[in-house]
């Protein structure tokens, strides 16, 4: 029930256990709670604290360009004219003993799902802590995958429209979208539409002009869709210290041209490296996330759009790959690696669908002398107004009751408004109905066998009937409490807009507009540091 039986949540943020909500897969929930299940996988189980330790130490000890890519960060962050205190941040790079937090996610359009904004507060606070607990300097970065091609991924926007509907805002496909990097798509006249449709489908709040100046500042025609989601995601959460790192930024990318070389150089074998590891995980009766074709390498050739290398082919890349490695992207398999050999990476916040495709590639790690980092879930969490939360409390409903689009859950709430007499006095009739027809379709069939049908026939028929009063009954109950019912279905659309969860559905922009930039500090002081648990937040 809501909330959990032996919870140490508040009444404005109330834990449910990961396990039971369906769209969590079972590694992940090992990962929580059972570690010992998948620590073959991983390096290391981050609820112990020996093990930042020695990740710590591994991260520390491997040689990495310090000063090289500290300077890539601040041409970066000078460029989009970040915010001081990520300046700061990236400038504590340059100390070999410096660790660094990362996550990262797409360029979805105003910062994508609210889940990217989790994400990145888990890494702030999860530096925070390392510095604290560990004494070591850390910083928390963000990794735009701005090479990646999916633009469907990235062009739309979720919001709930003053009619509490599931409504999206959608860039049409511009010129390059869906072939090459998102990186290297301009934005047009296009986006300003999308702006004035996302301002049509927002409530209006004393947030809404700031929010909306701030957007057309960072997504203006000519910008490039990496480039406005890294100046958006600058403007909420610089001032926290956050780091983000354009990984499609050329000058990066000769600070990576060993690792490429070494990729063409052993072509295939990350690809079977993970494939072994996703059998060994479908062996344990986990699911394999990727499935790497067999002839293929962990590189992509980018030359206007990306096109994979296969192993026959990889010879023929080696010289540019080292000359030219700018020219080259990691896939799947491979960025996560880039990632490290770039940054000091400590930890990697993950999704739940990441963190499946991560525990495939520990061998590979290892093949390219890499330390692996320990792996985080990010928090995950659920934010409703104090009425959606208060409906749930008193009405002792689990959150993931909301996620069906049907009124099940409504109608037994209201079955429970019903006098308790009008339920026994109904049940007592179809008891009654049910034994008097039997007896009497017996009695019958002893004096004509035929009668025996049309006897059962018609105690059908009043079953029918009784299960239609039962259904007046009902609606009766629902015109007596429209309040019930209201509230429902404002929860529910809070919940799991569209019938999604609401981390997935929904742009955090649309808490930004509804909570104003108090958002940020509340959910960054409040929302727990807890892989096991998905918070329910009421604001």
């Amino acid at each position: 029930m809501f909330p959990p039986a032996g919870s140490t949540g508040t009444s404005n943020c109330v834990p449910v256990e990961i396990r039971r909500l369906p769209w969590i897969k079972r590694l992940a929930a090992d990962y929580a709670f059972d570690y010992a299940r998948v620590a073959d996988f991983f390096t290391g189980n981050p609820a112990e604290p020996s093990a930042w330790q020695d990740a710590i130490a591994r991260t520390q000890r491997h040689p990495r360009q310090h000063a090289a890519i500290a300077d890539v960060l601040q041409a970066q962050l000078t460029r989009r004219g970040a915010p001081a205190e990520a300046v700061t941040a990236a400038e504590r790079l340059r100390d070999p003993g410096t660790v660094a937090v990362v996550t990262g996610q797409q360029a979805g359009l105003f910062g994508g799902p609210l889940f990217t904004l989790l994400k990145a507060l888990t890494a702030i606070r999860l530096a925070r802590r390392v510095s604290d607990e560990q004494g070591v300097p850390a910083i928390a970065i963000f990794w735009i995958d701005a090479e990646d091609h999916d633009w469907d991924e990235v062009k739309s926007c979720g919001v709930i429209d003053a009619d509490m509907k599931l409504a999206e805002v959608t860039l049409p496909t511009l010129p390059g979208a869906g072939e090459g990097p998102v990186a290297r798509v301009r934005l047009d006249t296009t986006a300003a539409t999308a702006i004035d449709q996302l301002a049509a489908l927002l409530s209006p709040t004393e947030f809404t002009p700031q929010l909306l100046d701030d957007l057309r500042a960072a997504y203006a025609p000519g910008a490039g869709m990496a480039d406005a989601f890294g100046r958006w995601m600058e403007s909420v959460l610089g001032r926290h210290g956050l780091v983000v790192f354009d990984a499609s930024d050329p000058a990066a990318k000769p600070l990576v041209a060993p690792l490429f070389a070494h990729e063409i150089e052993h072509a295939g074998a990350t690809s079977r490296l993970a494939t072994e590891a996703g059998a060994a995980l479908v062996a344990k009766g986990y699911h394999a996330q990727v499935t790497p074709q067999a002839d293929q390498t962990a590189l992509f050739h980018v030359d206007g759009v990306r096109t994979g290398i296969t192993v026959d082919e990889a010879r023929a890349h080696l010289d540019r790959v080292r000359t030219q490695p700018a020219a080259f992207s990691p896939n799947v398999l491979l960025r996560p690696l880039v990632q490290d050999t770039l940054f000091p990476t400590v930890c990697y916040v993950a999704g739940p669908n990441e963190l499946a495709y991560l525990a495939q590639l520990r061998p590979v790690y290892a093949a390219f002398g890499l330390p692996m980092p320990l792996m985080c879930h990010r928090s995950t969490a659920t934010i409703l107004d104090s009425n959606a939360m208060r409906f749930l409390t008193r009405n002792t409903l689990p959150l993931d009751s909301l996620r069906a689009q049907d009124e099940a859950v409504l109608n037994q709430l209201l079955e429970a408004q019903i006098p308790a007499g009008v339920t026994s006095s109904m049940d007592e009739a179809v008891r009654t109905v049910t034994e008097r027809m039997d007896a009497l379709a017996q009695a019958v069939a002893d004096l004509d066998a035929t009668l025996d049908g049309a006897a059962r026939s018609t105690a059908g028929r009043m079953q029918d009937d009784l299960k239609k009063l039962h259904g007046k009954i009902i609606q009766a109950a629902k015109r007596k409490d429209e309040t019930l019912r209201r509230q429902f279905h404002h929860a529910r659309a809070q919940a799991f807009p569209g019938g999604h969860p609401q981390e997935r559905a929904l742009g955090f922009v649309y808490f930004l507009n509804k909570y104003g930039p108090t958002l940020i500090d509340r959910l960054n002081d409040e929302l727990p540091l807890d892989q096991a648990h998905h918070w329910v937040i009421a604001l």
